[in-house]
Parts: structure tokens; C-alpha cells; sequence
């Protein structure tokens, strides 16, 4: 079940439930369950397919992270915006989810790189007139994994209803269960792939040294047949020596086949042990973005335990010690409408001043400077805040010598995560 405040439960490596923010991938996304956007009176007559725009919030992060690949996403952010060059991929993804929502040019260029990218399956879905033909092309798709050009064709198609557009979004979402799965199927072949890669370092070692054995092998047995010939030139011996000489050229035949064949082995060997080590490779890579993922859900659950902990009452059993942030003033940039309120309750309850600039969506961006002036620590959700303002910000933190604490997502997890640094933070300088 969603959480109320529109974060799904996410099991995360320990086996433990978190709530987590949405991810930039075809299969992890916020689950609760959006409806499109009612088309505009001056179109609703007209059966067409619907302008990203036109979609529910919700759905933008989903269709940015499942239909639109890193590559595609960043050639099409930086045409937009040169500046963008620098940003990771997750910075570009929660850049592309914002201009989604907007009815300007860059929407229209992002909803026109979704149709050319997706035109074979929006003409396939073409062809369907009727929502139980719309259901039965997205669960055609669904089977033969033709998943993100299918996802736009469905969600934008005219005769898709709010209950199909509900459970097509539930059936993309529950194939989040599958990275944890992935992962640790991941991980299980990066040990078998350790294992190999020592056994083939084993194999190569010991064909190595029989194929250098089999050379110096053969080069003695050519010593031996060029001194044999050497003393028996021009003596009544050669002719009695033919026979002998023909049996060492057969040897020498012999002696060099089986090089050539260990040569050609070893070869095999070497391009093999090269793909083994990209492999392993790429596989500690995905094993290190994994732990480090977990390791930052994991703090976000201590986090979120420790305020349950707080709510349950005087006789709970606190999961960490209480927040003190007394006499801080927090500056809060960016972040979901729907859950600043949240965070303001959260700080407020720990004695922190809360101030709140929505990153420039309504409030002027001049207002930032007097902001962070008065505030003591500066923080912004990296997925739910404008690229102008998270370098506005960090600027005026480096001008004012104030910290600033990017956020992992904009979820509550990684607000109260973030409360539990500053206050530890506050402890450890104070004076003893």
C-alpha cells in the first residue's frame, strides 16, 4: 500500500521496509495511483492523444526514467540547456520531470522526442479504438517486455480511461519488485565471475608454462639436428643418417603444430579473461551504486524509526537520541507542496526556526539571498528543485562560509535523515 504522503514502500537490501522517493528507472516510481489530467475544453472534443503536459503530475518521473534512455535524456536536456552538461544522470532525470510539467517549448520538444522515439508502438496502439483494445495492446506489449514505447502509447492514447491508466501505472510499478531480485542475482554472478576469473588466471598460468616448455623442447631438438649435420657433411656416414634426419624432421613438424595450436589457445584465453575482467568490472560497479544506495535507505530508516519512536510516546523506546536543533534556522529550497508542511511540523518540533523558498516555482529567486542570510543550514531535495536554484543556493552558502546538505530525494525520510546529521553535527561542536 502507498504511503499517505505518496512514497511506496521499497524493500531495500536488509530485507527491511523503507519508504522511498521515486527512482529514475523504468521500474521504480512514486505508486499512488494518478489519474490524467482532464483535457482542455477547446480539445476534449477532438480524440487525440494526450500532451505530456496534460498528464498527472505523478506520472512524469515514470515516464521520463522508463521511456527515455540516459543518452536520449541527456542530448535532449542539453540542447535545451548547455548548462546541464555537468549534471549526473539522476540531476538530469529530475531536471526532464520538471520541465514534463511545464507548457512551454522544452515540454513540447519533450513530448516530441517521446513521439519519435515511440512512433513504431504509437501506431500500433494507433489502431485501437476502444479501451478493451487499448488493454489488450498494452498487455501484448506487456508479455513480449515491449515495455517504455508501449507505457507513452498507453498512457496518452484518447480512449484510456482513468481506471486502465490507474492499472497499467500499478502494473509498470510492481516491476520495481524485481531489483531487488536483480541485484542480488548481480551479486551472486559477481562471485561466480570472481571464482572463473581466478581459475582462468590458473589455466592461462599453467599453458603458459607447457607452451614454453614445448619452445625450448623444440629449439633443443634443432640444436641437435643442426650439430648432427654438421659432423656427418661430406662423410660415407649421410646416407646411413637420412633415415634419422627425416625422423627429427617429423619431430620438428610435430614440435611446431603443437605450438601453433598452443598459440591459438592462449589467445582464446586472453580475449576471454579480458571480457571476464570487463564483466567483473561493470559488476563491482553495480554492486557499489547498490550498497551505496542501501546505506542511504538505510540511514533514512533510522531516521524515520527514531521519529516514530519520538510520536509513539513517553514510553516508547527511542530508536536514537532525540533531535535539539534549538536556536538553528533551517532554509528549506524546493521540495513537494504537499510535504513541506510535514517538514516544517518536523523541524519545528525539534526547535529549529523553519524557512521555505519553493525554488522559484511562485516565489522570486532574489529572495534567496535574504533567505540564507538569516538561515543557519541550507537544504534542498536534488529531486525536486530547480538546477538555477540548487547552484543559487550552494553559492551563497560558499560566499556566507554556511553549510549546505543536498538531500537524496524529497521525501520525509531524507528530511529527518538530514535533521539527525545537523543536530549530531551541532552536538559534536559544542562546547564540553
Amino acid at each position: 500500500m502507498p504511503a499517505a504522503d505518496g512514497w511506496i514502500p521499497v524493500t531495500g537490501l536488509s530485507g527491511l521496509a523503507v519508504l522511498s522517493a521515486p527512482l529514475p528507472s523504468v521500474i521504480a516510481m512514486p505508486m499512488p495511483m494518478p489519474a490524467r489530467q482532464p483535457v482542455p475544453a477547446a480539445t476534449a472534443g477532438a480524440a487525440r492523444r494526450a500532451k505530456i503536459w496534460e498528464l498527472d503530475g505523478h506520472f512524469h518521473c515514470s515516464i521520463i526514467g522508463t521511456c527515455l534512455s540516459a543518452a536520449e535524456l541527456k542530448s535532449l536536456v542539453t540542447r535545451l540547456d548547455q548548462a546541464a552538461m555537468g549534471l549526473s544522470d539522476h540531476e538530469l532525470h529530475g531536471l526532464a520531470v520538471e520541465l514534463a510539467g511545464r507548457h512551454d517549448k522544452a515540454a513540447k520538444l519533450l513530448n516530441k522526442a517521446l513521439d519519435k522515439r515511440h512512433r513504431l508502438a504509437i501506431s500500433q496502439f494507433d489502431r485501437a479504438r476502444t479501451e478493451a483494445e487499448v488493454a489488450a495492446a498494452w498487455a501484448a506489449a506487456l508479455q513480449q517486455g515491449e515495455i517504455p514505447g508501449a507505457y507513452w502509447a498507453a498512457l496518452t492514447h484518447p480512449a484510456a480511461s482513468k481506471e486502465l491508466t490507474r492499472r497499467i501505472f500499478g502494473e509498470v510499478h510492481m516491476l520495481s519488485h524485481l531489483v531487488g531480485a536483480a541485484n542480488r542475482a548481480d551479486i551472486r554472478r559477481l562471485s561466480r565471475l570472481e571464482a572463473e576469473l581466478t581459475t582462468l588466471q590458473e589455466k592461462f598460468r599453467r599453458q603458459q608454462d607447457q607452451l614454453r616448455d614445448a619452445v625450448v623442447s623444440r629449439d633443443e631438438k634443432i640444436r641437435e639436428l643442426c650439430g648432427l649435420l654438421a659432423r656427418g657433411e661430406g662423410s660415407p656416414a649421410v646416407a646411413a643418417a637420412d633415415g634419422e634426419n627425416r625422423a627429427l624432421e617429423a619431430v620438428i613438424a610435430d614440435l611446431e603444430r603443437r605450438l601453433g595450436a598452443e598459440t591459438r589457445r592462449r589467445g582464446a584465453l586472453a580475449e576471454r579473461l579480458e571480457r571476464s575482467l570487463a564483466d567483473l568490472a561493470g559488476e563491482r560497479d553495480k554492486r557499489a551504486a547498490a550498497e551505496s544506495r542501501a546505506l542511504a535507505l538505510e540511514g533514512e530508516l533510522a531516521a524515520l524509526e527514531a521519529g516514530l519512536g519520538e510520536s509513539a510516546g513517553p514510553d516508547a523506546a527511542p530508536a536514537s537520541p532525540p533531535l535539539h536543533l534549538a536556536g538553528l534556522t533551517l532554509l528549506y529550497v524546493g521540495g513537494r507542496p504537499r510535504q513541506v508542511g510535514s517538514a516544517k511540523l518536523l523541524a519545528e518540533k525539534a526547535g529549529a526556526v523553519f524557512l521555505h523558498h519553493d525554488g522559484g516555482v511562485e516565489a522570486s529567486g532574489a529572495l534567496l539571498a535574504g533567505m540564507v542570510s538569516r538561515a543557519d543550514v541550507a537544504l534542498f531535495p536534488v529531486d525536486c528543485v530547480s538546477h538555477e536554484a540548487a547552484l543559487t543556493v550552494k553559492r551563497l552558502c560558499r560566499q556566507s562560509a554556511k553549510p549546505f546538505l543536498p538531500l537524496r530525494s524529497s521525501g520525509l525520510g531524507s528530511f529527518l535523515a538530514a535533521l539527525g546529521a545537523t543536530a549530531t553535527a551541532g552536538r559534536e561542536q559544542a562546547p564540553t
